[in-house]
């Protein structure tokens, strides 16, 4: 299915003419459940992943008092199942038990998943062709695999890795890579779901632009040309306009602008050479949120689509970081092969 993000309330370039040389192209990616294949682009499917190459590991420690109960990637499974049969057993009946005995002791039995010390199979996050999405690849490759250990590092969050390969030369395919034993999170294991990539156009934060235009955008005087009751649906002021409905789009998304928020922009320079890293991939924690409803697709207005059970609105991967922020990818534009940065925001 394709998705079709509405037209943006207003022209904003109409009424400030110097942001037009700022637009970027992003391309948001609208994932939603399915079942990929090595040769689909996906979060949380299959990796078109040679069967002759290692399968990547974090071999760092990881700190067993940071939750008191680990499910495997199975357990996780299972749990999401017994969920959803429950919350679809209470919509048929809402008078039926919210959980049977057998579920019930599922639920007692997986809760004493030990903890493992050891290496830790990375989980595949996201799988980008690059004839489906378009971003900036090294000159042989044109597939882009995104893993991470489901566990939290220096921040709160998974740490990522980036392979990039010539899907052309990947001719026997590994069909069962390794799990890690143990996620420290539910929410590090995405659901598998597949993208229906749309191009918008993106302008950047307004703690991007410089102070002369920050404060034209904030100039109520400037907006008088548009109908008041129809400004006043989208915001109470200026600034929450701009920022949520005529700038970056909410969810994952390859390219545009970065989304600030709650920290200012801060530097981004590469670590190999020192250029100014851009956005890659934002992996997001929900498609929209309460003041992004503007971004909302067309098709799901008209025919909205549940998100899976525990998910918040528009959160179809199930994937959670940091109470609901996004993890922002950033790469190079010299090289991609370039380390690079992760950030939340």
């Amino acid at each position: 299915m394709s998705f079709t993000t509405p037209p943006r309330p207003f022209d904003i370039t109409a009424l400030f003419p110097q942001l037009a040389p700022l637009a970027r192209t992003a391309t948001r990616l609208h994932p939603r459940p399915g079942s990929p294949t090595v040769h689909d682009s996906s979060a949380g499917g299959p990796l078109l992943w040679p069967a002759d190459e290692p399968w990547p590991h974090c071999e760092e420690p990881h700190n067993s008092r940071a939750t008191p109960v680990v499910h495997s990637p199975d357990d996780v499974r299972l749990l999401r199942h017994d969920r959803a049969a429950a919350a679809e057993r209470l919509r048929l009946d809402p008078e039926a038990p919210h959980w049977t005995p057998e579920e019930r002791a599922t639920w007692e039995r997986l809760a004493g998943r030990p903890w493992f010390d050891g290496p830790i199979p990375l989980l595949p996050v996201a799988q980008l062709y690059a004839r489906d999405v378009p971003f900036p690849c090294p000159p042989d490759a044109d597939l882009l695999q995104v893993l991470w250990c489901p566990f939290d590092h220096e921040m709160a969050h998974p740490r990522t890795a980036l392979f990039w390969r010539s899907s052309a030369t990947v001719t026997d395919v590994l069909d069962a890579p390794p799990e890690p034993p143990i996620v420290e999170q539910d929410c590090y294991l995405p659901e598998p779901c597949l993208f229906s990539p749309e191009q918008v156009t993106e302008y950047p934060n307004p703690s991007e632009l410089d102070k002369e235009l920050q404060e034209q955008l904030d100039d109520m005087s400037r907006w008088e040309t548009i109908d008041p009751a129809r400004y006043n649906t989208y915001a109470d002021d200026p600034g929450e306009l701009y920022l949520n409905n005529l700038s970056t789009a909410p969810g994952w998304k390859t390219g545009g602008w970065t989304r600030w928020s709650p920290t200012d922009p801060v530097d981004r320079p590469c670590p190999e050479c020192g250029t100014e890293q851009v956005p890659l991939l934002t992996i997001a924690s929900s498609e929209w949120d309460g003041g992004s409803g503007t971004w909302i697709a067309e098709e799901e207005r008209t025919n909205p689509a549940p998100p899976p059970l525990g998910a918040k609105a528009g959160n179809f991967t199930l994937i959670d970081i940091v109470g609901g922020y996004n993890l922002q990818l950033h790469a190079c534009p010299v090289s991609p092969d370039h380390p690079h940065i992760e950030l939340i925001q």
